[in-house]
This record gives structure tokens, C-alpha cells and sequence, in this order.
């Protein structure tokens, strides 16, 4: 693939990717003058009569939209804007695989050259991220900041809400994190009950979230100490607001190792190996109330869509 199908005025180009298997179509709109109508959303990311994806990823320049003026003003490095949209074509402020898969998008495109280390900004809706690549091919996003929208007294309880899933009895307790986007976290007995969830229906959660959250369902797998220091590990399944179950979610992964952190007390790693039905990610707290997540981003195709 050399970069997006040439697209006759009519037609729309786009390249599809995906970040483990959390996938997406990509529009290059370097003018800035694509209207990017939910419509047109719903249409590229119908997995019948569309490309299909979970979500639909424009590049656009920062100075082009009305939430890039914080961004430039946050670092004018940011030249790039990633206006990301849900499924359902709603509106989303970040999407933690998608950053990765708009760097390489961006590297395609010649807009960008992380191969002798230097940094790409990306301008979102959550702010500034900051991407590198890996000698193996990964790419690392700084995350940002991210809290713990309960404050300390909902880490000490644990958990802060309630998330009632189809199939069960009652709902149980779970933990908000923010990360520029709003999720939810319950954690499972074992792999067998995260197996069985039905995830075909919305969890419901109480409170119920002003701007709709997503829940991420984990599975404490341990710790264990390598020569990279001591490390843990989660299993997760999720559930994105906009789109149903997916088999990854970036920025769902940091919550998911977040809130496994804090659960674990003081001492837990800072370091933490998600496995997601797409793949394997990983998600390291950074000194200063930062997170990063690091994993594999691929191009698949190029295409044109009428």
C-alpha cells in the first residue's frame, strides 16, 4: 500500500486500519474542508454497506476547527488534528488505539518521520498526545493526565458506581476513571466468567454518566517480576458508548491497568501487560499524573468510497 486510492471528485478515499484489531477508516482532509456529517460516518463505518469500523478517523489541520486553538496554544508542534467519530457518528474526545493508527496514517501520508525517534504531537479533543516509535515497530503515546473522578475516598471504597450487566442478578461495584474520556471499571472473579458476559446489550450504569461512559470488564491476572522490573497483568473485555463491544480499546486499557493499580495498593507496579481480544497492550503510569500506552499500529488497505 502506498498511500490512500486516488478518488475521483465524487468519491472519498480512505486507508482502513486498525490498533489490535480496534479498527478504523481514515480520511486525509489536509485543506480542511471535508464536512465529516454523522451521516457520512454511520455510512463508512456500516459493516454491511459500508467499510465498516469501529470508528472513522479525519486528519485535519489543527487551525481548522474550533477545538485546535487550545491545542496549538497548548503546543503549536501540533499541527495535525485528529477528529475522531464514534461509529454511530457521534463525536468522541480521544480513542487511545486510534492515535497510534493517525501516526502511522500520518507517516503514509509523509507528514510525519518517527524512524529516527522524534516525536509526533497530535491534537485531539483530550488535548495534546505525543507520540514516538519503538524499535519494534510499537508505537508509545503519552496518554496525558487522568484522574480518578471520585477522589481519594472513591480509591479507598474501591469503586465509586454501580454497572449491571444482561445476565446478571445484581450490579456490581466499579471504579470511573478519566482519560480526556470517560470509563468505567468492574472487576471479575476469573476468565470464565469475563467468557460468559453478554455483552450483546449496554451495561447499565449508576450514576448515570452525563456523556455516556465506557465499561471495561477486568480480570486480575497477577504480577510477576522481569528484567524489566516488576509487572502486571490484566485481561479485559469492553463495552465503547457509541459502537457495543469491541476487541480493543486504548484508552479503556489505561483505565483497566489503572484502576487494577489502585485496587492493588500501594507498592503495585506501575507497568501493566492488557491482553484484549485483539492483541496485547501496554500501559505504563508516568511520574506527574501521566499514562502512556504503547502497542502495535497497521495499515491494511486503500480504497475509494462513493
Amino acid at each position: 500500500m502506498t498511500g490512500p486510492a486516488d478518488a475521483t471528485p465524487d468519491e472519498l478515499g480512505f486507508v482502513k486500519g486498525h490498533g489490535t484489531r480496534n479498527d478504523f477508516v481514515l480520511v486525509a482532509d489536509p485543506d480542511g474542508r471535508l464536512d465529516l456529517t454523522p451521516d457520512l460516518v454511520r455510512r463508512l463505518a456500516d459493516r454491511r454497506s459500508g467499510v465498516g469500523a469501529d470508528g472513522v478517523i479525519r486528519l485535519a489541520p489543527s487551525s481548522s476547527l474550533p477545538e485546535g486553538e487550545a491545542v496549538l496554544a497548548e503546543d503549536p508542534a501540533a499541527v495535525w488534528f485528529m477528529d475522531y467519530r464514534n461509529a454511530d457518528g457521534s463525536v468522541a474526545e480521544m480513542c487511545g488505539n486510534g492515535v497510534r493508527v493517525f501516526a502511522a496514517f500520518a507517516e503514509l501520508l509523509d507528514l510525519a518521520d518517527l524512524a529516527d525517534g522524534s516525536t509526533l504531537a497530535v491534537g485531539t479533543r483530550a488535548g495534546v498526545k505525543r507520540v514516538v516509535r519503538e524499535p519494534n515497530g510499537w508505537y508509545a503515546v503519552d496518554m496525558g493526565p487522568w484522574t480518578f473522578p471520585g477522589g481519594d475516598d472513591a480509591v479507598a471504597r474501591g469503586a465509586d458506581a454501580q454497572v449491571a450487566v444482561y445476565g446478571w442478578r445484581a450490579a456490581r461495584p466499579a471504579l470511573s476513571v478519566d482519560l480526556g474520556n470517560p470509563h468505567t471499571v468492574v472487576a471479575l472473579a476469573d476468565a470464565a466468567e469475563l467468557d460468559a458476559l453478554d455483552l450483546t446489550v449496554a451495561p447499565q450504569v449508576q450514576p448515570v454518566p452525563p456523556h455516556g461512559t465506557n465499561v471495561e470488564l477486568v480480570v486480575p491476572l497477577g504480577e510477576e517480576d522481569t528484567s524489566d522490573g516488576r509487572v502486571g497483568r490484566v485481561r479485559m473485555r469492553v463495552f465503547e458508548r457509541g459502537v457495543g463491544e469491541t476487541e480493543s480499546c486504548g484508552t479503556g486499557t489505561c483505565a483497566a491497568a489503572l484502576a487494577v493499580r489502585a485496587w492493588a495498593g500501594p507498592g503495585a507496579p506501575d507497568t501493566w501487560f492488557v491482553d484484549v481480544p485483539g492483541g496485547t497492550l501496554r500501559v505504563r503510569a508516568l511520574p506527574g499524573g501521566r499514562v502512556e500506552l504503547t502497542g502495535p499500529a497497521v495499515l491494511a488497505y486503500a480504497g475509494r468510497f462513493p
